[in-house]
């Protein structure tokens, strides 16, 4: 699956217009999960296999470029961590989860 890119078509958009670029992004096995961790801290790949506890190295590699390419995570000396991007769509994703468990009520 190639990156989604704004402008591009993508699954959902042919158009490729930039929300869905980054629904596409977002979507995907564990990004959101990678950017969730990362809010917290840097973390190791190591680490970050740990947290993805079912994650194969070769999707969490896979995983990690693209949200390099797509400048929202960033590889330091101490692993990896959320540019100022990450962090913007971190607070923006912030709010989805504390509604989407308002949201789960309704089916229980």
């Amino acid at each position: 699956m190639a990156l989604p890119i704004p402008g591009k078509p993508v699954r959902g958009s042919k158009s490729g217009i930039p929300v869905m670029a980054l629904f596409d992004l977002l979507g995907r096995n564990w990004a959101m999960g990678i950017i969730w961790h990362l809010n917290e801290r840097s973390r190791t790949f190591r680490e970050l296999q740990e947290y993805c506890e079912s994650i194969s190295p070769s999707t969490l590699n896979k995983r990690l470029q693209e949200l390099r390419k797509s400048f929202l995570i960033e590889r330091t000396v101490t692993g990896y961590r959320l540019t100022t991007q990450g962090k913007e769509v971190f607070h923006l994703l912030e709010p989805l989860g504390k509604w989407s468990k308002k949201w789960a009520e309704n089916f229980k």
